[in-house]
């Protein structure tokens, strides 16, 4: 079993860059999976930890845990309170505005809305000569995401919602673009990279600032897009 990048470890936390499609901890909707990043990382320092947020399974990047229960409800209720500023990248269809501010509910489960907001700011834009649809070329985005709001698939729904859905979502993005990734590049990987955490830690009062590099997968998908310098 392949040792997970442990990116931040201190007495009271520990943070890795969780490959995308590891699943945080076991769950009833993903019987297939056998592998997940609690047990793994258990095992891996040989001591209990305790998820303190989630990270949708596609989704790659920063991934805290306490090391404590005490520390863990800390924490959980840092990200609560939206006190824990969290920043990702992601590649999207078309080209976005330099930056925008999305303002739009979001519905839970039992039908509930939720206000839910989204800044980005956009970091590069590319136009490749590959036709699509009835465009002569394809246009994509990378942006920087904050998400002031921790609602569940907050990102893949808010991009949605905009008309620039993040490549390789399957649930709320665009199959057609999906279906053109896998074909000319055999790549299926959600391109949605949870890149930094910034926060005052539970216990020592002091600021923390996570980072994850992004994975190979995704510099692949950055290099086909000719992004320099990012």
């Amino acid at each position: 079993m392949p040792l997970l990048d442990i990116v931040f470890q201190d007495d009271d936390l520990i943070a890795i860059n969780k490959p995308h499609g590891l699943l945080v901890h076991r769950s009833s909707i993903a019987r297939d999976a056998t592998e997940f990043a609690l047990q793994m990382l258990r095992d891996q320092i040989n001591r209990h930890v305790f998820p303190v947020h989630r990270l949708d399974r596609k989704t790659g990047g920063v991934l805290l845990f306490a090391l404590s229960k005490s520390v863990e409800k800390l924490m959980q209720q840092q990200f609560y309170e939206n006190q824990v500023n969290k920043k990702y990248l992601a590649i999207v269809r078309g080209h976005t505005l330099d930056e925008q501010e999305i303002d739009y509910p979001l519905r839970k489960e039992n039908g509930t809305l939720q206000n839910a907001l989204t800044k980005y700011k956009t970091l590069a834009r590319a136009e490749l000569d590959i036709a699509f649809g009835n465009h002569p070329t394809s246009r994509y985005s990378l942006v920087e995401a904050n998400p002031t709001t921790g609602r569940m698939h907050q990102l893949r729904k808010h991009f949605s919602h905009i008309f620039h859905p993040i490549i390789g979502d399957r649930t709320h993005g665009c199959n057609k673009q999906n279906k053109l990734f896998k074909e000319q590049w055999e790549f299926e990987t959600m391109l949605l990279h949870a890149s930094e955490l910034l926060f005052l830690h539970p216990i020592t009062n002091t600021p923390v600032h996570i980072k994850a590099p992004m994975q190979k997968e995704y510099l692949r998908m950055i290099e086909i897009m000719g992004w320099v310098n990012i």
